[in-house]
This record gives C-alpha cells, sequence and structure tokens, in this order.
C-alpha cells in the first residue's frame, strides 16, 4: 500500500497548475469537481488560489449542491443580503442576464460586499449559459498594485481607513422598500477598512480599495479623500497586474475576495449570460501594524522579472499609462 506521502504526490502529478499572466491567475487541469476532493487535492487548489489569486478550471459540469460542497472546503458560505438569491439555497446567487433582464451594477471595478464588517474571502462562479461574443471578466490583483506603488506613497497611505458603503445598490429601494433599507443600514452599519489590508493566509500587503464601495478615507477633506481615492482606484486598470477571463459552459472561476478586484464586461446585450455563484465567509480585513517598514513579501508567488524597490513590478516604461 503507497504511503499517505506518495499518494499526495500522485495527486499532485494529475493536477496540473499553469500561471496565466506574470502577476495574476492560473488554470488547474486534472480535477473534477464533481467528485470529492482528496486532502491532497485540495491543498494544491487551496495553495493555488492563495499563490495566483485567481483560479480558472474547465469543464466543471457539475450541480449547484457540488459546486456549494466544494464552496464549504474553504468555509462557512454566506448569503448576500439582497441579490437574488435560490429560496431554497439562499446561499447561491442566480445571475441570469437578457435582453428581458439587463446586467447588474458590476461593470465597475469592486470586491464582493465589502460594505460587511467582514467580507467574503472568495467568490466562486461557475458559467452556465455564455454569450457568444462578450461577457468576459477581468479581474485585477491589488497586492502587485500595492507593490508597484511608490516607497513614498505607501507610507503616505500606511494607516489610512476608509468608509464602505453599500451605495450603489440604494437606488433599488424604492419608497414601498424603505423599511426594508432602514433594516439593512441597522444590520450593515458603514465599516471602517484599512486602505493597506494584510493577507491572513501569505502576509502579503493589499491595496484595499474599491470604486464601487468605498466612500471616503478618514480623517481628510473632501477634495483630499476624492483625489487620493482616484489615484488609488486606478492601479487596478494597469494591465500588467491583470487577468481577462473568456468564459465558456461549466468554467469555473475561483477568486481570492481579499485581495483581487473585479469587472464585469457589460458587452453582450442582449445576449444571454448565466452564472451560478457562491461566497466563502472571511474575516475583518486587518492592516499593517505599527510604524511603517517596507514589505518584504512578494505581490504573489508567480515567476516575475526582479525589480527594484518602489518600482512597477512590470515591463519597463517611460511613462504611466493613465
Amino acid at each position: 500500500m503507497a504511503s499517505p506521502s506518495a499518494a499526495v504526490r500522485k495527486e499532485a502529478a494529475d493536477i496540473r497548475v499553469q500561471p496565466i499572466n506574470g502577476f495574476i491567475g492560473a488554470e488547474i487541469s486534472g480535477i473534477d469537481l464533481a467528485r470529492p476532493l482528496s486532502e491532497g487535492q485540495f491543498k494544491i487548489v487551496h495553495d493555488a488560489l492563495v499563490r495566483y489569486e485567481v483560479i480558472v478550471m474547465r469543464d466543471q459540469d457539475i450541480t449547484i449542491d457540488q459546486q456549494m460542497a466544494f464552496g464549504k472546503l474553504f468555509g462557512e458560505l454566506s448569503i448576500h443580503p439582497f441579490s437574488p438569491n435560490l429560496a431554497d439555497k439562499p446561499e447561491v446567487i442566480i445571475l441570469d442576464y437578457s435582453k428581458d433582464n439587463p446586467p447588474a451594477l458590476t461593470d465597475i471595478w469592486h470586491a464582493d460586499e465589502t460594505f460587511r464588517e467582514a467580507p467574503p474571502m472568495a467568490t466562486i462562479l461557475r458559467a452556465k449559459v455564455v454569450p457568444e461574443i462578450g461577457g468576459d471578466t477581468l479581474f485585477s490583483s491589488m497586492s502587485a498594485a500595492y507593490r508597484g506603488l511608490s516607497e513614498r506613497m505607501k507610507q503616505h497611505i500606511h494607516g489610512m481607513e476608509t468608509l464602505h458603503d453599500f451605495k450603489p445598490w440604494r437606488p433599488l429601494f424604492g419608497a414601498n422598500d424603505r423599511p426594508k433599507l432602514r433594516k439593512l443600514e441597522d444590520d450593515f452599519p458603514n465599516p471602517w477598512h484599512p486602505v493597506v489590508a494584510v493577507h491572513p493566509v501569505s502576509g502579503r500587503r493589499i491595496l484595499y480599495v474599491n470604486q464601487q464601495f468605498c466612500v471616503r478615507i478618514k480623517d481628510l477633506k473632501t477634495d483630499e479623500s476624492d483625489t487620493l481615492l482616484a489615484f488609488l482606484y486606478r492601479q487596478a486598470t494597469v494591465p500588467e497586474y491583470q487577468l481577462r477571463v473568456k468564459w465558456r459552459p461549466n468554467t469555473l472561476v475561483m477568486w481570492d475576495n481579499r485581495s483581487v478586484l473585479h469587472y464585469a464586461a457589460h458587452d453582450y446585450y442582449p445576449a444571454r449570460r448565466t452564472m451560478e455563484r457562491v461566497t466563502v465567509k472571511g474575516q475583518r480585513p486587518k492592516g499593517v501594524e505599527g510604524p511603517y517598514s517596507p514589505d518584504t513579501i512578494e505581490a504573489n508567488g508567480a515567476v516575475k522579472p526582479a525589480i527594484a524597490e518602489g518600482t512597477r513590478p512590470g515591463p519597463k516604461r517611460a511613462f504611466d499609462r493613465y
């Protein structure tokens, strides 16, 4: 009988983790989520998520119960307070867009549900129906974005906090829904999260801001806050930090919501696009403790070119792109 270590090595040999871009994303093959994962298989998937921040698994013809079971390997599933959840499985969100139901407010760089005290640690999205053209999802590594800042800017934003609010969703509540809106405001009081968070597993520093839910930076004047946030938001648009996923039916993508922003392109209307989503509960983001000191941890574990401290982790160029 093979030893446990030999069995783990065989499982590792059967699974291929192929990086997609230099700073974010990997495609995992040789794994079937219709069957329970062994401890060794789960470790490979978990480690790939932490290292590459977004993992793509193609041809996963699974049921929603199997998708939920996969998510529960990472922790308890969360229930979104006002998304289109399944009645009998409220942890599941069905995103079904067509000419009769145009896409929602997802064509903006954001992390999921940062209006919570403890936002989700990860999101798992699987494609059911995809348009022939368009409908891609873009991802941006905010650990790479942080590392790309100048050392002086890192010092400047150290210790800052931003107020997060579910502001984009307020117009969805009409006059008759005011009691529900007030209850949501009571259930989700606007939290202050650090501008620079520390990943609880890898220790990487993360630029923890997003345009959808951030309102203002504590202790700054409105103009100061708006100007600085606009600059920080733009870091997600640097192409070297990004991954663009083209969906096929039964493609499953899982991303680390603690360190990744995403953007759903709305370029497929009036075609239909149907996705099934579950999210895994997370912890309250924590900032860097103590006085500022330079970060000693790479933006991610992927192979990347050697860079000088304080420069952007990408190809040498003579100007910024924005």
